[in-house]
């Protein structure tokens, strides 16, 4: 079986020969067709988050140790299945569930896995989907997508979960409020895409490239901000009457936080799902001052991929722009997502 692997952190991917793994137990064998490039992808092959003031987190630290085949956003057919997975359609498309955590602890069994404190992800603690198999542990992790097109249904296991569930926690937002996403990268335009889907009437995007700022208002958003200009959060408070009900920030830099954050009004929500780094400083007097609310949202749970895949199927979320590219450049790929480079979403293909 071919893979691609981070064989120390920051240093070139590397494509790697094994055996194809055999299911055991309620394990299900997933031939991958399609695997999503993700922001997230760059922190693990970085080995670190920046944590601001000249603070790093070390991925190390926290037990990830290299070889690590990434890849979360997995899309494949389903080949053999352990003796205990039950019945299994065999041959059948699976969109995967990557978020998985030890199955065992109360948070697991509430449905929960994306929060267990003992994470057991695909594409991080375990091997993901830039591969030409991949071994799910469950068959509950299969999630059918119906008549939904495979390269556009692949980001949803990460990028459209993640955002759905942030929508989630940064609702309700009433008839005449606005939302405002920060970022109209792969998570910002899914972000704009759900929230028009979910009846969100005015949608802000804000980002320091026109170019994606384009792409959101061509599948949703109401008015677009460049993050970068001198007076962008007076232009923010303008357009939305005062500050949006809520802002959703997909890029979590210093700068989307602090302009995010003094946009909102009286009892608005900050919700933050970007990993980009940095630090925040917030007058504590100010959180009550002002009844806002700053919550963090990681990923989404199984409830949720679900929930938004059938939103999804009925054509209610506009696609955001996917291109797909040979497995084999996923190297290339991770670098042109680190320079800005990418519009929308790249799913390698095998």
């Amino acid at each position: 079986m071919k893979s691609y692997r981070v064989t120390d952190f920051n240093q070139p991917i590397e494509e790697h020969d094994g055996p194809i793994p055999e299911p055991q137990g309620t394990e299900v064998l997933m031939r991958v067709t399609r695997a999503g490039v993700c922001h997230s992808d760059l922190h693990i092959w970085e080995g670190f988050y920046d944590f601001g003031g000249g603070s790093k987190l070390s991925l190390g630290e926290r037990g990830l140790t290299p070889p690590i085949t990434m890849g979360h956003e997995i899309f494949g057919e389903i080949v053999k299945a352990g003796p205990d997975a039950g019945d299994v359609a065999v041959g059948a498309p699976r969109l995967i569930y990557p978020w998985l955590g030890c199955g065992e602890c109360p948070t697991c069994l509430a449905d929960r896995e994306n929060h267990c404190l003992s994470p057991q992800s695909l594409g991080v603690f375990r091997p993901g989907g830039y591969a030409e198999y991949c071994l799910v542990p469950h068959p509950k992790h299969l999630v059918d997508i119906g008549d939904t097109d495979p390269s556009l249904a692949t980001p949803y296991a990460c990028s459209g979960v993640t955002v759905y569930s942030a929508l989630l926690k940064a609702m309700p937002i009433e008839k005449g409020e606005w939302l405002t996403i920060m970022g109209a990268g792969g998570l910002g335009l899914n972000a704009v895409a759900i929230a028009r889907a979910l009846g969100i009437e005015n949608i802000l995007s804000c980002d320091l490239d026109d170019q994606k700022l384009a792409a959101a208002g061509d599948i949703g958003a109401t008015a677009t901000v460049n993050a970068g200009a001198a007076d962008s959060l007076e232009q923010i408070k303008k357009i939305t009457g005062g500050g949006p009900r809520a802002v959703v920030d997909t890029v979590g830099a210093e700068a989307t936080a602090n302009l995010g954050i003094a946009a909102l009004p009286k009892g608005g929500r900050y919700v933050i799902v970007g990993l980009y780094g940095g630090g925040l400083t917030v007058p504590l007097p100010s959180l009550p001052l002002r009844a806002i609310s700053i919550i963090g949202s990681y990923v989404g749970n199984l409830n949720e991929l679900k929930e938004l895949m059938e939103l999804v199927k009925t054509g209610a979320v506009p696609a955001i722009p996917v291109a797909t590219r040979p497995l084999a450049e996923v190297g290339q790929t991770l670098e042109d997502l680190r320079a800005g480079r990418i519009i929308g979403r790249v799913v390698l293909t095998n």
